[in-house]
């Protein structure tokens, strides 16, 4: 649901693959409605994601699902916004994952926070399937898909995470099964607060795509400027 099992021992500081230039004006947004999901994601951007695990352990504990179900809301919410405000031709752009579009990443965060928050409700409610994968793909989303199909795949997720979290809430300490790339494996709450993590990180990918695609425009319209 992210990035393949890295073939080295990780990026340093400076070379995270999540990093990405923001509008500060977003980040402070963030920062008011999901602290939470923030405090973990800053390991993400700096590439240290052994605090990632420890901030996720600290801030996802027992009685921590409602709270962090609104801060999803959040990240959705944002998300919405990021997909509503990008320019049609944007989404056939490079999306900052692997060789994906825009289009692609956004269908793949849709898909990952729904099935990050359904694994975690499957093993608190200890349904995990048999025979299951455990560790985490990193699959695309659809290529051709518009606007209105990766908003209408945004706003599913936050219902499937709404009706889950009840079967998370008072299970937060429960182990689950599930691994990630990145951080390992994760306790039932922490996979829930883990999903919001991964909202960031492709959005910082998309605020930095908008923020680039402006500069350029902004370059080209300068008097003197060939193009």
């Amino acid at each position: 649901m992210i990035a393949r099992r890295p073939t080295h021992p990780g990026p340093r500081r400076s070379e995270s693959p999540y990093a990405a230039p923001m509008a500060p004006g977003w980040i402070d947004q963030i920062a008011e409605d999901a602290p939470d999901v923030l405090g973990a994601w800053r390991g993400i951007e700096a590439g240290v994601f052994l605090s990632v695990r420890r901030e996720v352990r600290r801030r996802a504990g027992p009685g921590s699902t409602a709270r962090i179900v609104r801060e999803l809301d959040a990240t959705a919410d944002a998300l919405v916004g990021a997909v509503r405000a990008l320019p049609d031709a944007a989404f056939a752009l490079p999306g900052g994952e692997e060789d994906w579009t825009v289009a692609e990443t956004i269908g793949h965060v849709a898909t990952a926070r729904s099935g990050l928050v359904l694994a975690a409700a499957l093993a608190a409610g200890d349904r995990w399937p048999v025979g299951a994968p455990s560790v985490v793909p990193g699959i695309p989303g659809p290529a051709g898909a518009g606007r209105d199909e990766l908003v209408r795949k945004l706003e599913g997720s936050r219902r499937l995470i709404a009706r889950s979290a009840s079967a998370i809430a008072g299970h937060e300490a429960d182990p689950c099964p599930l691994e990630h790339p990145l951080v390992g494996r994760l306790r039932c709450g922490e996979w829930l607060l883990f999903a919001g993590v991964h909202d960031l990180m492709h959005l910082g990918q998309l605020h930095g795509i908008a923020e680039n695609r402006g500069l350029a425009e902004r370059q080209a319209s300068r008097p003197g400027s060939v193009g």
